[in-house]
């Protein structure tokens, strides 16, 4: 208790209020975070007057935060305009404080929150999977106060390069990746040493006024199937299909030894995403090939391929541990979000027959291809929306032994957990790039989901986070999960 009120004694005044999101419960298992909690430093220098007050504030604040709240933790989901107190307990994703609604499992991802403070909080709009608030803390600033205060990055009026956190249209001007290979960072030169000259009339699409021509500068590194040497795809995304305008920087990098593949993305859309609705081969092939696991794919310049080659063998073969095929060609294996096949394909020599899933139907046709290349007969891969999924949705397979999923980072869609837990598969690899929405996932699996009248049906026996995203805060984790 004096440790509770010397944290309360932390608190800042009121007046001080930002904006953060919040998120469903983790896990009941990975809710226990009270080892990993530390004090603010500053507690024992606070005046015992303002002490009293605000643990005054504190008890009252308690008390009626107790009675509006329902007696299970696991169901509680704050409303509209109600006041809640906080506890940061640890650390998440891009810093966010992970925090806690006092006395419920009920988890709050806070920005500039940390470990040791307690605040309060106010709900001011609540949303399907997430509620905006305004809290009162008082903390520096994470971001640099050039991209905060003043919202400029450079002097130049024009820049490639990556986007400033938290700003959709604020480019940070990079003329080096350290991250990439040399013959991508002599791409990257080339481009920008002539790209801004007027004299060849490219200008930077503005996502305010939808005007200019470039959107996005897309280079994907591979490895020569025969020689082990790197190669190079160039995507240049534009708004419109000229190739005119391209032709003085094709001249120019189509000279780099290790670039055998141009391709523009044509997307039309307002939007500034980097897939585009239509495609072009400006120069070479329209492939490059990567070696994994002793298998050889071929990668088009919208499909999904893991971006560190290095490490994706480490998480392959990972995969491949906990999947446990018995290598007698017995099994049955539903690859989920299957992409260009590459985890289904290095299973299938162990597997009877392997059923693959995946939105985009050029990463089907890669997958057919890589399945091809490798002389594998024994996948079927086939396009469809997991998201939409329907009652008929597993007519077309056998019940498999075991499903690798590896969704995207917003997660398994409900209607596909449902369809899990109804399948009952003795074994699932969830493959995760989304340490929150995995959490969440792996709650409804093996705890289900009340509110809907579902139970859960799996134990998850291990977890194994594997960095594929060196000097940033992702990473991938491998969760097994057995049916009970």
């Amino acid at each position: 208790m004096a440790m509770a009120a010397a944290i309360v004694a932390t608190m800042p005044a009121l007046k001080h209020l930002i904006r953060i999101t919040f998120t469903p419960p983790f896990p009941r298992k990975l809710q226990k975070f009270h080892s990993l909690a530390s004090l603010s430093p500053n507690f024992a220098q606070e005046d015992p007057q303002q002490q009293r007050l605000e643990q005054e504030q504190h008890n009252q604040l308690t008390n009626n935060n107790k009675t509006s709240r329902s007696s299970s933790s696991a169901s509680y989901f704050p409303k509209r305009g109600q006041t809640l107190e906080l506890v940061c307990e640890s650390l998440a994703f891009k810093g966010k404080g992970v925090c806690k609604v006092a006395e419920t499992g009920f988890v709050v991802m806070c920005d500039r929150a940390l470990p040791g403070e307690r605040f309060i909080g106010r709900v001011t709009r609540r949303k399907g999977s997430y509620a905006e608030m305004e809290f009162s803390f008082g903390s520096k600033k994470w971001l640099p106060k050039e991209l905060l205060g003043e919202k400029q990055v450079g002097n130049e009026k024009y820049a490639l390069g990556l986007h400033a956190p938290g700003f959709f249209d604020k480019v940070l001007n990079v003329d080096k990746c350290l991250l990439q290979s040399e013959p991508a960072n002599m791409v990257l030169a080339a481009i920008q040493d002539c790209w801004r000259d007027s004299q060849f009339g490219l200008t930077p699409y503005d996502v305010h006024s939808h005007t200019g021509f470039l959107k996005h500068l897309m280079l994907r590194t591979g490895r020569n199937a025969e020689t082990g040497l790197p190669e190079l795809m160039v995507n240049f995304v534009t708004s419109l299909y000229k190739p005119e305008l391209l032709k003085p920087l094709v001249e120019k990098i189509s000279a780099i030894p290790e670039v055998v593949s141009i391709m523009n993305n044509v997307n039309t859309s307002v939007g500034n995403t980097s897939v585009g609705e239509e495609e072009y081969t400006l120069y070479g092939k329209s492939t490059i090939t990567e070696i994994l696991r002793g298998l050889t794919f071929q990668i088009s310049a919208n499909s999904f391929f893991q971006t560190n080659t290095h490490q994706a063998e480490v998480l392959y073969k990972l995969i491949e541990d906990c999947a446990g095929l018995r290598g007698d060609g017995s099994q049955i294996v539903l690859d989920l979000f299957c992409g260009t096949g590459t985890i289904g394909l290095t299973l299938a020599r162990r597997a009877k027959h392997v059923y693959g899933y995946e939105v985009v139907p050029q990463a089907i046709s890669d997958a057919h291809r890589n399945a091809k290349l490798n002389r594998i007969s024994n996948a079927t891969f086939v396009q469809g929306d997991l998201n939409k999924i329907d009652e008929s949705f597993g007519n077309n397979f056998p019940k498999p032994d075991i499903v690798i999923s590896d969704p995207n980072r917003p997660g398994m869609h409900m209607k596909l957990l449902k369809f899990l837990i109804k399948l009952k598969a003795p074994r699932i690899v969830y493959v995760s790039c989304n340490p929150t929405t995995c959490a969440r996932d792996l709650d409804y699996l093996c705890h289900g989901v009340k509110e809907k009248n579902i139970e859960g049906c799996y134990k998850l026996k291990s977890l194994q986070p594997v960095d594929m995203f060196p000097h940033t805060p992702h990473i991938e984790c491998i969760c097994l999960l057995e049916l009970l």
